[in-house]
């Protein structure tokens, strides 16, 4: 199930031979909220062999992402669904393991890796590598219970990391979450000028951690209070290669050397710095202009805690699209409902 929504159709190509080998091994869904011309040019594309869905496209404090997933998990024939960004490429044994791990579970998390390392790969990888050293990766990919999910009313849409989102609403229902950090799905890479792009939206996703929020805020003061006692060097130098180190540790872990290259670890005081600054940009977007833009509008909530779904979901069980939001915005239709196969 692909939410795809393209202003610029240079890798179609690419993606076309994709869906067409995944055409060969399962149902392929696109829900496609592409402007015209694209979407009229994939539809000729792809009509014959892949369900193709027009999305509309959503414009204001909404996440087309979310909105075109509901719409795709909707028409699937199969319970066992794949949710993926449009630049995620399975293969065979990645496709079997998650339908493997389905079995026992609603929710399958694997972990994504680039499959070709440019320089801002690698930078994005210390990420991924700090993230596997603690509680575990946010991937663009997962494998999902379609039955749990219309079950639970699918997820708000009025969030930006709409990969947390899904994963506390879909706990706070009850539904059961596999994490697999040894179950490798590659990814292309994104431009570099994309990259640069989403530093201050990625930081962004950080206010609905509040716990790695307040770390990565104290990084910069600590950096300036280091300077103040001219220990500098000192603090910078522990901080690096503390950095290294954990990211080394993850890279470690779950059989992530298959896929990490060790030169990725190194990176990782650089994404450290880059998260010191852009999460106090992040944060005063949140304050001071009341979110982050998106599409035209500005998102406020990065993602909804778990006690605020658990006190709504108690409030109106079985309906999650009417919920209020804690800013006190709009209810949001999520466009999922329970339905019969």
């Amino acid at each position: 199930m692909l939410p795809l929504r393209w202003n610029d159709d240079s890798g179609l190509d690419e993606l076309t031979d994709y869906l067409r080998w995944l055409a060969e091994r399962c149902q392929v869904v696109v829900a496609d909220g592409s402007p015209e011309p694209h979407f009229t040019r994939h539809a000729q594309r792809w009509n014959r062999w892949v369900t193709h869905l027009r999305v509309p496209t959503v414009t204001g404090a909404s996440n087309g992402k979310v909105v075109g997933v509901c719409h795709g998990v909707r028409v699937a024939v199969h319970d066992r669904v794949v949710i993926a960004d449009d630049d995620v490429r399975y293969d065979d044994t990645a496709l079997r393991r998650v339908g493997e791990v389905l079995d026992s579970s609603d929710l399958v998390v694997p972990q994504n890796y680039f499959g070709a390392l440019p320089w801002h790969a690698r930078w994005d990888t210390a990420r991924t590598l700090l993230n596997r050293a603690f509680s575990g990766d946010y991937p663009g990919t997962f494998g999902v219970s379609r039955t749990t999910f219309l079950a639970m009313g699918g997820y708000r849409d009025d969030v930006l990391f709409e990969n947390l989102e899904l994963m506390r609403t879909l706990a706070v229902a009850g539904g059961r979450i596999a994490r697999a950090p040894d179950l490798f799905v590659r990814r292309t890479p994104p431009t570099a000028r994309h990259f640069w792009s989403q530093r201050v939206r990625q930081a962004y996703d950080s206010l609905a951690q509040p716990v790695r929020c307040c770390v990565e805020l104290a990084v910069l003061p600590a950096v300036g209070v280091a300077i103040a006692r001219n220990s500098t060097a000192k603090v910078t130098s522990f901080l690096a290669l503390s950095g290294v180190l954990v990211a080394e540790l993850g890279r470690r872990r779950h059989g992530g050397t298959q896929v990490f290259p060790a030169t990725t670890a190194v990176f990782a005081p650089l994404w450290i710095a880059e998260r010191a600054v852009c999460v106090w940009i992040a944060l005063a977007r949140r304050v001071l202009l009341g979110g982050v833009r998106y599409h035209g509008g500005r998102l406020p909530t990065a993602a909804h805690s778990k006690r605020w779904l658990s006190k709504r979901r108690a409030s109106r069980p079985g309906d999650g699209s009417a919920l209020t939001s804690p800013d006190g915005a709009r209810p949001v239709h999520s466009g999922c409902r329970p339905a019969p196969r």
